[in-house]
């Protein structure tokens, strides 16, 4: 029974009752005399910030607000942008398909696991989105997810409706499987080489044109025979027409570059190299292209295809005029993403507001939702964290987390349920000395956190870094 006991106390402690934690308040929220870091228009000092039905209405001075809507004195504090995150796995309940080299047929959408305690964890550190990724054994992967962390809301409210598609490519050690030996009687699976996985992402577009004029033709009555429909290709399709991004794991530069120049070849562009730790060596190459970059701040060394990691590279991206975000990988970088935007500023002097715009404005760009979230304007989403000091500061933390206006995350509410919940596992534990043994049942299950760590396991052992 004690048992029993202890793990529904861990349940209750890890899946915490949205009702208590969020605030619902049908999008009204004014936020008072706060230090406003707009992420687009500069640090507003003394300043309210008015949400109405999820829409940001009224930035000023002396603000106020109907009868009912929640007023927070945030005197003292700092709002920004609710931070998102441009490379996470974060509620993905699996993250890989790898027995294919191309598996653009997955969908991340049909992954997602609204209870995934990270969800939580990484709104306590004030992210608010993230783009949710495919993992990095296949050199074409499976269909990306932009959503918002609305823990406790229903699945079907995560994705962010009207955000362009994307899709998930890999290039270097985790596609050619450098970490993998086939067991007895297994067959190793294709690519295996740098050259092979090119060879592969070439293959499947030229495969992809090919489908493309085929259908053409069809519908230009050129040909009677309907093409049969193809759910490999058809993303590939999608790319060729801009109408979903790429977005490429890798690391080293002439990886990289290679996948810039096929790109061109097929008359597509790439919407973010993902990692481009190596990035800062084909800066001119990467703004002439036009893709983004979503960076690590400082990790590097961890396996031999990172060794040349800098921690100038945001700011020589930066310097050369891209787009650069930061992003996690990672259920625990999630939760800091605001002191990885401070060391922009420390290595390179990026100035406070571009650095702030690499974990918020940048890369809702990168992501194509840049016109409802990533700033403190009029007219976007209430999408706002409300800070304890300066974001950029060690000491401070995220007091509040805000989705259009609603608060998904509130310290203060959150330590006063630890200390409720604290109390009802005393009790329990004190109920169960008295209870006779043997009458317990069975333990329910701890829900996993596999998804929430630094790196995430791929079906061939290898891991998604």
């Amino acid at each position: 029974m004690r048992k029993t006991l202890v793990f529904l106390t861990i349940v209750s402690l890890l899946t915490i009752s949205p009702v208590l934690v969020i605030g619902q308040s049908k999008g009204d929220l004014l936020i008072k005399n706060a230090t406003v870091m707009t992420a687009s228009k500069g640090t507003l000092e003394a300043t309210d910030v008015l949400v109405e039905n999820g829409k940001i209405t009224r930035i000023g001075k002396g603000l106020t607000a109907g009868s009912g809507v929640r007023t927070i004195d945030a005197t003292g504090k700092y709002v920004t942008p609710g931070i998102i995150d441009a490379h996470s796995h974060a509620m993905v309940s699996a993250i890989n398909e790898g027995s294919v080299a191309v598996s653009s047929m997955t969908r991340i959408a049909d992954m997602l696991n609204p209870t995934d305690i990270g969800i939580y964890r990484a709104l306590a550190g004030g992210v608010t989105g993230a783009l949710l990724l495919h993992g990095s054994a296949n050199p074409i992967g499976g269909q990306s997810s932009t959503v918002k962390f609305k823990f406790g809301r229903p699945v079907s409210e995560f994705p962010i409706q009207g955000a362009p598609p994307g899709i998930k490519f890999a290039l270097g050690e985790n596609v050619k499987r450098s970490n993998f030996t086939p067991q007895p009687g297994q067959t190793a699976r294709y690519p295996r080489t740098r050259m092979g996985t090119m060879e592969v992402i070439r293959d499947a577009f030229v495969r992809a044109r090919e489908y493309k004029q085929a259908w053409e033709d069809f519908r230009a009555k050129k040909t009677r025979v309907q093409p049969r429909i193809d759910e490999e290709l058809q993303p590939l399709v999608e790319v060729l027409e801009g109408k979903r991004l790429v977005h490429c794991h890798g690391y080293r530069s002439d990886e990289h570059l290679n996948l810039l120049r096929m790109a061109e070849e097929f008359g597509f562009k790439i919407g973010t190299l993902q990692h481009g730790l190596e990035a800062y060596k084909i800066a001119p190459e990467v703004a002439k292209h036009g893709a983004g970059v979503s960076i690590f701040a400082d990790s590097w060394s961890y396996k031999l295809e990172a060794y040349d990691s800098i921690p100038y590279n945001g700011y020589i991206l930066w310097k050369n005029g891209i787009t650069v975000s930061i992003n996690s990988d990672s259920g625990e970088r999630i939760r800091r993403l605001n002191i990885d935007a401070a060391k922009m500023m420390k290595y390179g002097g990026v100035p406070e507001q571009d650095a702030l715009r690499m974990i918020t404005l940048n890369p809702a760009i990168q992501l194509g939702i840049a016109n409802r979230t990533g700033s403190i304007d009029v007219g976007k989403d209430g999408d706002i964290t409300i800070w304890s000091g300066h974001p950029f500061s060690a000491l401070s933390l995220a007091e509040m987390t805000i989705i259009e206006g609603d608060v998904y995350f509130d310290r203060a509410k959150d330590r006063t349920m630890r200390a409720e919940l604290a109390k009802e596992k005393a009790d329990l534990e004190k109920l169960d000395m008295n209870r006779a043994p043997g009458t317990g049942g069975t333990p329910p299950r701890v829900p996993s956190e596999r998804n929430s760590g630094d790196y995430h396991d791929n079906e061939d052992g290898g891991n998604e870094r």
